[in-house]
C-alpha cells in the first residue's frame, strides 16, 4: 500500500512540475507575442508588428447567415456568389507578398472581379500624404461648410500622394509609378464612373526606396481606404457599406477594420453606422502629416457593387436562407444580403437570431410607415426633399385610424419619421417591423437590415418608377408588394386594400 502511494506521489509531483513549466512557457511566450507580435496581414505574409498597445479592433460578430469568404478560382462568373460575394478570383501581385517577407519591403495586389469589373485592391507599408491630396478638410459640422461645392470635397491625387518601399530602389530622383495605365485599364478600369478616385489613387502610388520611405506615425491594424461620393443618401451609403465589409471579408481580416475617408465630405447622420459597423474613422486631413499603414485596404465605389449594377443590368439571384445554401448550393441564389443585414443588427447591438414570429407576441402587428421630411442633407442641398407621395399625410391619417379600429389583431402603426431619428432607432423600427410600407425614397434602403417574412410594400409614383427596393427584397427573399400609381396621388382606400390582404396572409 505504502508502494502505491509512493508511485502516486511520484505522478502527482511530476504531473505538478508539469504543469508549472507550461504555465511559465505560456506566460513567457505571451509577454514575447506581445513585444513583438505577428499579424497576418496578406496570405503568407506575416508581418512583423512592433507593440503599439492594445489591440483596438472590433471582433466579427457570429451572425446565421454568414458563409465562408473562401477565395477560390471556381466562382462561377455572372452566379450570385460573383455578384454579391466572392467573385475576386483574378489577382496580380505587383510587390510580391514573399519578397516583401524577405526584405522587409512593401506589399502590393488587387483582386479582381469579372462580374463586377472592379478590384479590391490591397497592400502593406504603405505612406500616405494628406499635403499630396487635394481636398477639403472633411469631417466639419454642417451647418458650417454651408455653400462649399462637391469638387472641393472630392480628393485630387498628385504623384506621391502614397508612396511604397521596394528593394534595391535608389534616390527619388528617379521617381518610378507602382503601375502603369495597361494595369488601370485592366483591373481598375473606368466604366461608367465619371471620377474613378479609387483607379487615381493607385495611378498617384510611386515607388520609392529604404532610405526614403520614412514614417512618424504609423496605423498598426488593417484599414480601409474609402472615397465616398452620395454620402448623405442612404441608399448610396449603404453601397459603401457593402462594398466595404465585402472588401474586409475578400482580404481575410481577422478583425472589423477601421476606416479612413480619403474625401472632403462634412458630418453626417450616417457615419453612426460607419463607426458601429468598423473599428475606427479618421479622416485623411486629420493626420497631421504623412502617416503609414502596415495593411491598407482600398475599397471599390459604392457604384462598382451589385446593389447599385442591379439597376442597369439584370442579376437574376433570389435571396435563401444561408442554412439551405450550406446545404444545396446554387448559383442562382444568394444569402449575402441577409448576411450584411444581420451584420448592421449585429453592430447597433441587435439580437440577429429573431425571427417573425418574435414580432408577433399576443397577435400584436408593428406596421412601419417610412415618411418622406424636410431635412438638411449637405452642404448644397436646400432642405427640400422631393415628394414622391402628394398626399402622404392623408395616407398615414388614414392608416392610423383602421389600425385603431383593426379588430382581427392589434396593430401598431409606427410612424417613421427617420430624418429626426438616430440610425439605431431606425435600425430598430426596420428590426421590429412586420410590414414595412413607404414612397419610393432612399429610406427604404433600409430594408437591407429586415429579418425574415417582413413584408415590403413600396407605394410608386410614376415619375419615380425604378427598381431599387424590389431588387432588394428579391436578393433578401423578402415578400414584396407594389401599388402603382397614376402621378403621385395615393388613394387611401386602395392602400388600406392591399394592406388587410397582406395582414390576412400574415394569418391577422
Amino acid at each position: 500500500m505504502n508502494k502505491k502511494h509512493a508511485t502516486l506521489f511520484k505522478i502527482l509531483l511530476a504531473l505538478f512540475a508539469l504543469n508549472s513549466i507550461t504555465l511559465y512557457l505560456y506566460f513567457s511566450s505571451s509577454h514575447h507575442h506581445h513585444d513583438n507580435r505577428r499579424d497576418t496581414t496578406a496570405e503568407g505574409f506575416p508581418a512583423i508588428i512592433p507593440h503599439r498597445g492594445p489591440h483596438l479592433s472590433k471582433p466579427w460578430p457570429i451572425i446565421p447567415s454568414y458563409l465562408p469568404w473562401s477565395l477560390t478560382s471556381n466562382v462561377p462568373s455572372k452566379s450570385c456568389e460573383a455578384y454579391f460575394g466572392n467573385g475576386f478570383t483574378k489577382s496580380a501581385d505587383v510587390l510580391p507578398a514573399k519578397a516583401a517577407v524577405r526584405s522587409g519591403s512593401s506589399w502590393f495586389r488587387c483582386h479582381y472581379s469579372w462580374t463586377l469589373r472592379s478590384s479590391i485592391c490591397e497592400g502593406g507599408k504603405i505612406r500616405m500624404d494628406p499635403g499630396k491630396i487635394k481636398m477639403s478638410r472633411g469631417g466639419e459640422k454642417l451647418e458650417d461648410v454651408i455653400g462649399r461645392t462637391e469638387d472641393e470635397e472630392m480628393p485630387e491625387f498628385e504623384d506621391g500622394a502614397f508612396e511604397v518601399e521596394a528593394e534595391g530602389r535608389g534616390s527619388r530622383s528617379k521617381t518610378k509609378k507602382l503601375v502603369g495605365e495597361e494595369f488601370l485599364n485592366e483591373f481598375l478600369p473606368v466604366g461608367n464612373v465619371m471620377k474613378h478616385t479609387m483607379r487615381e489613387l493607385v495611378r498617384s502610388i510611386v515607388v520609392v526606396g529604404e532610405t526614403d520611405f520614412t514614417c512618424q506615425e504609423w496605423v498598426e491594424e488593417p484599414t480601409l481606404l474609402i472615397t465616398r461620393f452620395e454620402y448623405a443618401n442612404l441608399f448610396h451609403t449603404v453601397t459603401d457599406w457593402y462594398s466595404a465589409y465585402v472588401s474586409s471579408r475578400v482580404t481575410g481580416l481577422p478583425n472589423r477594420p477601421h476606416l479612413v475617408f480619403v474625401d472632403g465630405h462634412c458630418e453626417t447622420q450616417l457615419e453612426e453606422t460607419w463607426k458601429a459597423l468598423f473599428s475606427s474613422l479618421r479622416y485623411a486631413k486629420n493626420f497631421s502629416g504623412p502617416v503609414c499603414f502596415r495593411h491598407a485596404v482600398l475599397s471599390p465605389l459604392g457604384y462598382e457593387t451589385a446593389l447599385f449594377k442591379g439597376l442597369s443590368e439584370d442579376i437574376d439571384c433570389q435571396g435563401a436562407s444561408a442554412h439551405d445554401l450550406w446545404q444545396s448550393p446554387d448559383d442562382k441564389k444568394t444569402a449575402r444580403l441577409s448576411e450584411f443585414g444581420e451584420m448592421i443588427r449585429d453592430a447597433f447591438g441587435f439580437p440577429v437570431n429573431r425571427h417573425h414570429s418574435d414580432k408577433t407576441v399576443s397577435g400584436h402587428y408593428n406596421i412601419l410607415f417610412v415618411r418622406r421630411e424636410d431635412y438638411l442633407a449637405h452642404p448644397r442641398h436646400r432642405g427640400k426633399v422631393e415628394s414622391r407621395l402628394s398626399n402622404e399625410q392623408e395616407v398615414f391619417d388614414s392608416l392610423q385610424k383602421w389600425a385603431s379600429d383593426h379588430q382581427e389583431c392589434k396593430v401598431n402603426l409606427v410612424n417613421g419619421l427617420f430624418a429626426h431619428m438616430s440610425m439605431k432607432e431606425q435600425v430598430r423600427a426596420i428590426q421590429d417591423a412586420s410590414v414595412i410600407i413607404g414612397a419610393h425614397g432612399a429610406g427604404l434602403t433600409h430594408i437591407v437590415s429586415a429579418t425574415p417574412n417582413t413584408v415590403i410594400l413600396e407605394i410608386i409614383s410614376s415619375f419615380f418608377r425604378r427598381p431599387h427596393f424590389q431588387l432588394i427584397a428579391q436578393w433578401k427573399g423578402l415578400e414584396y408588394h407594389a401599388i402603382n400609381l397614376d402621378g403621385s396621388y395615393a388613394n387611401p382606400g386602395v392602400v388600406i386594400d392591399r394592406l388587410n390582404k397582406i395582414m390576412r396572409s400574415l394569418g391577422c
